[in-house]
Order: structure tokens, then C-alpha cells, then sequence
């Protein structure tokens, strides 16, 4: 079995400056700002007046839903929504990232000696049609995020997002985090729930790197990062509020470190991520060596007459 490396992004201010549905409000001349202002009053609204909890997370694929049957965004389909990941914004060096950080192990004939590979992956709380339709997705091996149901709607017949299918929150990235671990996503039978012993899991913790920009992420980095792995925050270059979010999450124990945004070779974020991903390397190596020389055993000699 392949030794791998699992580089796990989040998705909307980690790799994309911004959010991944900024380009819908272009599109259809949304207020962004009123949008998310109504989305986030929606928790404390439905409280009052329904006495029900509501997941802040997730919230927000209802409020598209009800907008695209409402005609606010008329023919919003799956098909549109991936559209607009050809309209993201990424931040620089994505998505060159992933393929020169592959390379680091795939390059190297000592790592290939011992089967050591780097994957990435995305675990959003965003729309997963976005991320497919975006330039990073031909380059990763998998991703979590939000799915939607469509169906037709108005007179013309044009399908519209419906309804939920599938739902990723913070804390339910890091029940994504263990598929990894056990190799559920490699390997569709395991349970996701069933006990595994740590030397039959795919990915080990330690062999993770976690990698986002806030403290929304608190539970995943704290599953990683308690578990032996790595964590890296990034903020945009020049935003105060978001480098003083980062540092308060590296005071408190959350984060090996962080750097603003920006990926592209001879960045801070760059160079952490290639070392990082080298160290893990170098430990599996010597950990396959030192496993190889303890199975071996001594050569048979000659009695002495």
C-alpha cells in the first residue's frame, strides 16, 4: 500500500479571495452584502418565531434555494452553479500548488522506493458544483462540500436547485477527515463509524496537513493537528482583522503557523507547505526502513564441528 501524504484545503479565503458565490451576485445583480446580512439573521429569526435551532453553517443553501424558485436567481441549476467556477478568483500559485507539491514526492526515486505520494483534497462548507467547475478540480483527488437537488421550474421548464441533499458543516469536516484517515473515500465499503486499528488506516493523522483561514475551522484543525498532524492558517495580504484572527489561533494552540495568501514558489506559504510535506517524507522513509530491518532476519550460518 502507498505511504500517503494528505494535504486537506478548505476552500472559500483559503484558496479563493473571497467566497466561491460571488460570481452568482455578479451574474444576477444580487446585493452580496444584503444576501449574507438576511442569511445570517436567519438562525436567530427562526428561533424567535419557530422556536428551532438552525444550523448557521448550512443556512445558506436554503436561502438560495427559496431565491432561485422566488425568480432572484432564475435557472440556478447544477449546471449554472458549475459555471461559475470558471469566475473564481483564486489567490496566486493556485492552482499551480497542487501539481509542483505532488511532484515533490513523485520526483524523488528515494520516496518512490517506499510508494510515498502527496494527495489533495477540498472539504468545503461551499456548493460542490462550484469547486468542480473551477480550475483547481481537475488537480485534486477529491472533494466534500454541498450538494443540491434540482427540479423544473416556471413556464419555461428551466430546472432550479431545489432542494438539500448533501451537507457539509464545520464540524462535519472533520467526519470527513476520518474518511480520509480509513480510506472510506478510496474504498467505498468501510464504514466510516467502524473500528479500525491505526496500522490498517489509509491516511494517518500524522501524515495529514490541514490547511485553512479561520476560526470556523477550529474543529478540524484540533482533530489534525491533536492527532500528530499539521496545521497552517493563511489571511489575505494587508487584512488586519483577518492576520489578528490567524495569530490568536496560533497563540491558542490551533496552529503550527500561518502566512498571508499567496502560493506561489519562494512564498512563505509555499516553502511551510513543501517542507512540511519533505519532513513527513523523510519520517515514512525511515520509518519503512527501520520496519524493513527489523522483518529481516538473521542469515543462517554454519555450525561450528
Amino acid at each position: 500500500m502507498a505511504n500517503v501524504i494528505a494535504v486537506i484545503w478548505d476552500f472559500d479565503k483559503t484558496l479563493v479571495d473571497g467566497y466561491m458565490q460571488d460570481p452568482i451576485f455578479t451574474e444576477y445583480g444580487v446585493d452580496a452584502g444584503a444576501f449574507w446580512r438576511e442569511v445570517n439573521a436567519l438562525p436567530e429569526r427562526y428561533r424567535k418565531e419557530q422556536g428551532v435551532k438552525v444550523n448557521p453553517d448550512t443556512i445558506y443553501l436554503n436561502q438560495f434555494i427559496r431565491s432561485a424558485k422566488q425568480g432572484v436567481f432564475p435557472g440556478l441549476d447544477n449546471a449554472r452553479l458549475r459555471s461559475f467556477g470558471a469566475k473564481l478568483r483564486f489567490y496566486p500559485g493556485v492552482p499551480e500548488i497542487f501539481p509542483l507539491t505532488k511532484a515533490i514526492c513523485a520526483d524523488d526515486p528515494e520516496y518512490q522506493k517506499y510508494e510515498i505520494k502527496v494527495e489533495h483534497y477540498i472539504v468545503s462548507t461551499g456548493m460542490s458544483e462550484i469547486i468542480k467547475g473551477s480550475a483547481v478540480y481537475g488537480e485534486v483527488d477529491g472533494i466534500w462540500g454541498c450538494e443540491l437537488i434540482e427540479e423544473p421550474a416556471g413556464a419555461q421548464g428551466e430546472n432550479v436547485i431545489s432542494e438539500i441533499a448533501y451537507t457539509i458543516d464545520n464540524t462535519t469536516k472533520t467526519r470527513a477527515i476520518f474518511e480520509i484517515n480509513k480510506g472510506a473515500n478510496v474504498h467505498p465499503e468501510i464504514d466510516v463509524n467502524a473500528a479500525m486499528p491505526e496500522e490498517s488506516r489509509r491516511v494517518p493523522f500524522k501524515n495529514m496537513i490541514y490547511i485553512a483561514d479561520g476560526p470556523s475551522d477550529v474543529p478540524a484543525f484540533s482533530v489534525v493537528r491533536g492527532n500528530g498532524g499539521a496545521t497552517f492558517a493563511i489571511y489575505p495580504k494587508g487584512d488586519v482583522r483577518a492576520f489578528r484572527q490567524v495569530e490568536a489561533l496560533r497563540e491558542s494552540g490551533r496552529i503550527d503557523t500561518y502566512a498571508e495568501a499567496d502560493y506561489r514558489e519562494g512564498s512563505m506559504s509555499y516553502m511551510w507547505i513543501s517542507a512540511k510535506i519533505r519532513e513527513f517524507a523523510d519520517r515514512i522513509t525511515r520509518e519503512e526502513r527501520e520496519r524493513i530491518r527489523r522483518s529481516v532476519k538473521g542469515v543462517p550460518q554454519h555450525l561450528n564441528v
